[in-house]
Protein backbone atom coordinates (compact mmCIF):
# COMPACT_ATOMS: atom_id res chain seq x y z
CA UNK A 1 0.00 0.00 0.00
CA UNK A 2 0.80 4.05 -0.24
CA UNK A 3 1.34 5.98 2.07
CA UNK A 4 -2.79 7.49 1.83
CA UNK A 5 -3.57 4.18 2.53
CA UNK A 6 -1.49 3.61 5.33
CA UNK A 7 -2.79 6.78 6.75
CA UNK A 8 -6.26 5.38 6.47
CA UNK A 9 -5.48 2.33 8.12
CA UNK A 10 -4.12 3.85 11.23
CA UNK A 11 -7.41 6.01 11.85
CA UNK A 12 -8.86 2.58 12.73
CA UNK A 13 -6.04 0.58 14.41
CA UNK A 14 -2.12 0.16 14.32
CA UNK A 15 -1.07 -2.44 12.32
CA UNK A 16 0.50 -5.20 14.11
CA UNK A 17 3.59 -6.01 11.88
CA UNK A 18 4.60 -3.10 9.54
CA UNK A 19 7.13 -2.91 6.88
CA UNK A 20 8.06 0.41 5.47
CA UNK A 21 10.17 1.15 2.33
CA UNK A 22 11.16 3.52 -0.55
CA UNK A 23 12.87 6.82 -1.18
CA UNK A 24 11.78 9.26 1.45
CA UNK A 25 13.63 7.54 4.89
CA UNK A 26 11.75 10.73 6.60
CA UNK A 27 8.76 9.08 5.95
CA UNK A 28 9.92 5.87 7.50
CA UNK A 29 10.56 7.75 10.85
CA UNK A 30 7.59 9.92 10.89
CA UNK A 31 5.67 6.77 11.29
CA UNK A 32 7.73 5.14 13.78
CA UNK A 33 7.82 7.69 15.92
CA UNK A 34 4.04 7.78 15.29
CA UNK A 35 4.38 4.00 17.11
CA UNK A 36 6.01 5.28 19.48
CA UNK A 37 4.05 8.70 20.88
CA UNK A 38 0.73 5.85 20.09
CA UNK A 39 1.86 3.20 22.15
CA UNK A 40 3.59 5.43 24.67
CA UNK A 41 6.28 3.08 23.99
CA UNK A 42 9.40 4.83 24.71
CA UNK A 43 11.17 3.07 27.89
CA UNK A 44 9.99 -0.13 27.21
CA UNK A 45 10.93 -0.15 22.59
CA UNK A 46 14.14 -2.50 21.66
CA UNK A 47 15.61 -0.38 18.78
CA UNK A 48 18.21 -3.05 16.80
CA UNK A 49 19.54 -0.64 13.47
CA UNK A 50 22.09 -2.13 10.92
CA UNK A 51 24.85 -4.04 12.78
CA UNK A 52 23.00 -4.52 15.75
CA UNK A 53 20.38 -6.42 14.15
CA UNK A 54 20.41 -10.67 16.15
CA UNK A 55 17.39 -12.47 15.22
CA UNK A 56 17.40 -14.42 18.49
CA UNK A 57 17.18 -10.94 20.49
CA UNK A 58 14.34 -9.86 18.59
CA UNK A 59 12.40 -13.31 18.94
CA UNK A 60 12.93 -13.54 22.73
CA UNK A 61 11.61 -10.05 22.96
CA UNK A 62 8.36 -10.25 21.11
CA UNK A 63 8.02 -13.78 22.60
CA UNK A 64 7.74 -12.54 26.55
CA UNK A 65 5.42 -10.78 28.06
CA UNK A 66 6.29 -6.85 28.91
CA UNK A 67 7.76 -6.22 32.73
CA UNK A 68 5.85 -3.65 33.57
CA UNK A 69 2.58 -4.58 31.84
CA UNK A 70 2.93 -2.14 28.57
CA UNK A 71 3.87 -2.83 24.70
CA UNK A 72 6.49 -4.82 23.47
CA UNK A 73 7.63 -2.83 20.11
CA UNK A 74 10.44 -4.18 18.05
CA UNK A 75 12.07 -1.73 15.96
CA UNK A 76 14.24 -2.82 13.16
CA UNK A 77 16.48 -0.60 10.53
CA UNK A 78 18.49 -2.45 8.19
CA UNK A 79 19.63 -2.10 5.00
CA UNK A 80 19.66 -5.62 4.18
CA UNK A 81 17.31 -8.45 3.40
CA UNK A 82 15.89 -10.23 6.63
CA UNK A 83 14.83 -14.04 5.87
CA UNK A 84 11.99 -15.06 5.19
CA UNK A 85 11.74 -17.31 7.77
CA UNK A 86 12.88 -15.27 10.69
CA UNK A 87 10.56 -12.73 9.29
CA UNK A 88 7.52 -14.70 9.20
CA UNK A 89 8.61 -16.03 13.20
CA UNK A 90 8.66 -12.26 14.34
CA UNK A 91 5.26 -11.33 12.71
CA UNK A 92 3.66 -14.11 14.07
CA UNK A 93 4.67 -12.98 17.57
CA UNK A 94 4.04 -9.96 17.16
CA UNK A 95 0.06 -10.82 16.32
CA UNK A 96 0.30 -13.49 19.26
CA UNK A 97 0.11 -10.88 21.67
CA UNK A 98 -1.81 -7.83 21.82
CA UNK A 99 0.82 -5.71 23.66
CA UNK A 100 3.46 -6.69 20.80
CA UNK A 101 3.95 -4.85 17.47
CA UNK A 102 7.26 -5.09 14.59
CA UNK A 103 8.10 -2.49 12.65
CA UNK A 104 10.62 -2.89 9.93
CA UNK A 105 12.43 0.27 8.20
CA UNK A 106 13.76 -0.57 4.87
CA UNK A 107 16.05 1.39 3.56
CA UNK A 108 18.16 -1.55 1.14
CA UNK A 109 16.80 -2.59 -2.83
CA UNK A 110 13.55 -2.12 -3.63
CA UNK A 111 13.98 -5.56 -5.49
CA UNK A 112 14.32 -6.94 -1.99
CA UNK A 113 11.36 -5.04 -0.29
CA UNK A 114 9.67 -6.25 -2.72
CA UNK A 115 10.45 -10.30 -1.76
CA UNK A 116 10.31 -9.44 2.01
CA UNK A 117 6.49 -8.36 1.38
CA UNK A 118 5.04 -11.66 0.84
CA UNK A 119 6.02 -11.94 4.98
CA UNK A 120 3.58 -8.47 5.26
CA UNK A 121 0.35 -9.53 3.89
CA UNK A 122 -3.00 -9.11 5.48
CA UNK A 123 -3.42 -12.82 5.70
CA UNK A 124 0.32 -13.40 7.83
CA UNK A 125 -1.38 -10.08 9.96
CA UNK A 126 1.56 -7.65 8.41
CA UNK A 127 1.19 -4.69 6.23
CA UNK A 128 3.75 -3.55 3.68
CA UNK A 129 4.21 0.24 2.82
CA UNK A 130 6.29 1.75 0.14
CA UNK A 131 7.34 6.02 0.18
CA UNK A 132 8.11 7.94 -3.14
CA UNK A 133 9.60 11.11 -2.80
CA UNK A 134 6.65 14.12 -2.28
CA UNK A 135 6.59 16.97 -4.61
CA UNK A 136 6.44 20.38 -3.01
CA UNK A 137 2.74 19.98 -2.65
CA UNK A 138 3.33 16.75 -0.50
CA UNK A 139 6.06 18.06 1.18
CA UNK A 140 4.72 21.19 2.26
CA UNK A 141 1.65 19.14 3.89
CA UNK A 142 3.48 17.11 5.63
CA UNK A 143 5.47 20.13 7.25
CA UNK A 144 1.94 21.69 7.73
CA UNK A 145 1.56 18.46 10.15
CA UNK A 146 4.72 18.91 12.11
CA UNK A 147 4.18 22.68 12.30
CA UNK A 148 0.69 21.60 14.14
CA UNK A 149 2.75 19.27 16.51
CA UNK A 150 4.85 21.59 17.69
CA UNK A 151 2.57 24.64 17.94
CA UNK A 152 4.76 26.79 15.62
CA UNK A 153 3.11 29.33 13.62
CA UNK A 154 3.81 29.02 9.82
CA UNK A 155 1.83 29.85 7.00
CA UNK A 156 1.67 27.59 3.48
CA UNK A 157 3.78 30.15 1.56
CA UNK A 158 6.58 29.94 3.97
CA UNK A 159 7.07 26.30 4.26
CA UNK A 160 6.82 26.08 0.14
CA UNK A 161 9.45 28.68 0.64
CA UNK A 162 11.27 26.28 2.91
CA UNK A 163 10.97 23.30 1.01
CA UNK A 164 12.47 25.08 -2.28
CA UNK A 165 15.93 26.77 -0.25
CA UNK A 166 15.99 22.39 0.90
CA UNK A 167 16.14 21.02 -2.01
CA UNK A 168 12.60 19.12 -0.87
CA UNK A 169 15.01 17.16 1.63
CA UNK A 170 11.94 16.73 4.46
CA UNK A 171 14.53 15.59 7.10
CA UNK A 172 16.12 19.13 6.92
CA UNK A 173 13.04 21.07 6.79
CA UNK A 174 11.45 19.16 9.74
CA UNK A 175 14.95 19.81 11.56
CA UNK A 176 14.46 23.73 10.70
CA UNK A 177 11.09 23.79 12.11
CA UNK A 178 12.33 22.59 15.20
CA UNK A 179 14.89 24.91 15.54
CA UNK A 180 12.26 27.83 14.05
CA UNK A 181 9.75 26.95 16.90
CA UNK A 182 12.34 27.60 19.53
CA UNK A 183 11.34 31.65 18.46
CA UNK A 184 7.76 31.69 19.87
CA UNK A 185 6.58 33.81 16.85
CA UNK A 186 5.11 33.54 13.47
CA UNK A 187 7.14 32.87 10.68
CA UNK A 188 7.45 34.18 6.83
CA UNK A 189 9.77 33.38 4.24
CA UNK A 190 12.04 36.69 5.00
CA UNK A 191 12.84 34.60 8.48
CA UNK A 192 13.81 31.07 6.51
CA UNK A 193 15.84 33.70 4.32
CA UNK A 194 17.50 34.98 7.52
CA UNK A 195 17.74 32.05 9.14
CA UNK A 196 18.53 29.18 7.24
CA UNK A 197 20.90 28.34 5.16
CA UNK A 198 20.58 27.08 1.55
CA UNK A 199 21.02 23.70 0.14
CA UNK A 200 21.64 24.88 -3.54
CA UNK A 201 25.18 23.49 -3.89
CA UNK A 202 23.93 20.36 -3.10
CA UNK A 203 21.00 20.61 -5.60
CA UNK A 204 23.42 22.05 -8.13
CA UNK A 205 25.62 18.81 -7.54
CA UNK A 206 22.64 16.53 -7.30
CA UNK A 207 20.79 17.72 -10.97
CA UNK A 208 24.16 17.46 -12.99
CA UNK A 209 24.90 13.73 -11.85
CA UNK A 210 21.38 13.26 -13.02
CA UNK A 211 22.11 15.02 -16.21
CA UNK A 212 25.25 12.80 -17.07
CA UNK A 213 22.86 9.54 -15.96
CA UNK A 214 19.91 11.03 -18.27
CA UNK A 215 17.32 11.25 -16.03
CA UNK A 216 14.37 13.51 -16.12
CA UNK A 217 15.71 16.87 -15.22
CA UNK A 218 13.18 19.73 -16.32
CA UNK A 219 11.91 20.08 -13.02
CA UNK A 220 15.29 19.98 -11.30
CA UNK A 221 16.23 23.25 -13.37
CA UNK A 222 12.61 24.83 -12.33
CA UNK A 223 13.84 23.93 -9.27
CA UNK A 224 17.12 25.69 -9.45
CA UNK A 225 15.87 28.81 -10.60
CA UNK A 226 13.41 29.59 -7.90
CA UNK A 227 16.62 28.69 -5.33
CA UNK A 228 17.89 31.68 -7.30
CA UNK A 229 20.70 30.20 -9.80
CA UNK A 230 20.54 32.30 -12.64
CA UNK A 231 20.74 31.05 -16.22
CA UNK A 232 24.43 31.83 -16.43
CA UNK A 233 25.52 30.03 -13.20
CA UNK A 234 24.18 26.99 -14.53
CA UNK A 235 25.95 27.15 -17.60
CA UNK A 236 28.73 27.77 -15.60
CA UNK A 237 28.94 25.47 -13.03
CA UNK A 238 28.13 22.57 -15.93
CA UNK A 239 31.11 23.55 -17.84
CA UNK A 240 33.27 23.02 -14.96
CA UNK A 241 31.54 19.94 -14.09
CA UNK A 242 32.19 18.54 -17.53
CA UNK A 243 35.87 19.21 -17.20
CA UNK A 244 36.16 17.85 -13.82
CA UNK A 245 34.74 14.88 -15.28
CA UNK A 246 37.18 14.64 -18.02
CA UNK A 247 39.70 14.51 -16.20
CA UNK A 248 38.36 11.91 -14.04
CA UNK A 249 38.38 9.70 -17.33
CA UNK A 250 41.90 10.50 -17.94
CA UNK A 251 43.63 9.75 -14.83
CA UNK A 252 41.59 6.31 -14.13
CA UNK A 253 42.71 5.52 -17.93
CA UNK A 254 45.93 6.55 -16.73
CA UNK A 255 46.88 5.13 -13.12
CA UNK A 256 43.59 2.38 -12.85
CA UNK A 257 41.59 4.46 -10.13
CA UNK A 258 40.84 7.25 -9.00
CA UNK A 259 42.39 9.96 -6.67
CA UNK A 260 40.41 13.48 -6.17
CA UNK A 261 43.27 14.86 -4.26
CA UNK A 262 45.22 14.36 -7.00
CA UNK A 263 42.97 15.26 -9.75
CA UNK A 264 40.90 18.39 -8.64
CA UNK A 265 43.87 19.41 -5.69
CA UNK A 266 41.53 18.60 -3.21
CA UNK A 267 39.74 15.61 -1.54
CA UNK A 268 36.14 14.93 -2.07
CA UNK A 269 33.65 12.98 0.33
CA UNK A 270 33.94 9.13 -0.68
CA UNK A 271 30.60 8.67 -2.57
CA UNK A 272 30.97 12.18 -4.85
CA UNK A 273 34.34 10.95 -5.92
CA UNK A 274 32.49 7.30 -6.39
CA UNK A 275 30.21 9.00 -8.28
CA UNK A 276 31.96 11.22 -10.49
CA UNK A 277 34.59 8.14 -11.54
CA UNK A 278 31.50 6.32 -12.51
CA UNK A 279 30.54 8.96 -14.48
CA UNK A 280 33.69 9.01 -15.90
CA UNK A 281 34.13 5.88 -16.91
CA UNK A 282 30.35 6.24 -19.06
CA UNK A 283 31.29 8.58 -21.56
CA UNK A 284 33.33 8.48 -23.81
CA UNK A 285 36.07 11.36 -24.72
CA UNK A 286 34.46 12.32 -28.08
CA UNK A 287 31.24 12.61 -26.19
CA UNK A 288 32.81 15.17 -23.85
CA UNK A 289 34.46 17.08 -26.22
CA UNK A 290 30.98 17.69 -28.08
CA UNK A 291 29.56 18.61 -25.20
CA UNK A 292 32.45 21.15 -24.43
CA UNK A 293 31.95 22.56 -27.78
CA UNK A 294 28.29 23.12 -27.15
CA UNK A 295 28.55 24.47 -23.98
CA UNK A 296 30.63 27.39 -25.53
CA UNK A 297 28.50 27.99 -27.95
CA UNK A 298 25.49 28.29 -25.59
CA UNK A 299 27.38 30.32 -23.44
CA UNK A 300 28.17 32.83 -26.60
CA UNK A 301 24.54 32.52 -27.64
CA UNK A 302 23.50 33.66 -23.91
CA UNK A 303 25.97 36.17 -23.94
CA UNK A 304 24.77 37.78 -27.33
CA UNK A 305 22.74 41.12 -26.51
CA UNK A 306 19.50 40.19 -28.95
CA UNK A 307 17.10 39.74 -25.94
CA UNK A 308 17.33 36.17 -26.41
CA UNK A 309 14.89 33.98 -23.86
CA UNK A 310 17.98 32.45 -21.18
CA UNK A 311 15.89 30.21 -19.70
CA UNK A 312 14.21 28.60 -23.22
CA UNK A 313 18.27 28.58 -23.90
CA UNK A 314 18.86 27.22 -21.40
CA UNK A 315 16.58 23.92 -21.44
CA UNK A 316 17.50 23.68 -25.08
CA UNK A 317 21.32 23.46 -24.43
CA UNK A 318 20.71 20.39 -21.68
CA UNK A 319 18.13 18.72 -23.95
CA UNK A 320 20.60 18.73 -26.65
CA UNK A 321 23.53 17.70 -24.37
CA UNK A 322 22.12 15.35 -23.20
CA UNK A 323 22.19 13.84 -26.54
CA UNK A 324 25.76 13.97 -26.90
CA UNK A 325 25.69 11.29 -24.15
Amino acid sequence: MYKRELDQRLQQALPKALLLYGENSYLIDFYIEYYLRTLQAEEERLSLYFDEWDFAQAKNYLSQSSLFGGTNLLIVKHDKKIPKKELDTLITLANKNSDNYFLFGFSGEARSAKEMQRSFTEKQGGVWVRFFEPNIREGVEILQEKARRIHLDIDYFALQHLMLLLNNNLALCSNELDKLAILGTKITSKDIDRLVYSTAPLAMEQFLTHLFEKKPIMEMIETLLELGEDESTLLRSTQRFVNEIFLFNAYIKLHGTPNSKEILGYKLPPKIEESKARLAMRVKPAALLNICEHLLESELEMKRPHGINKETLLYGTFIKMQRYL
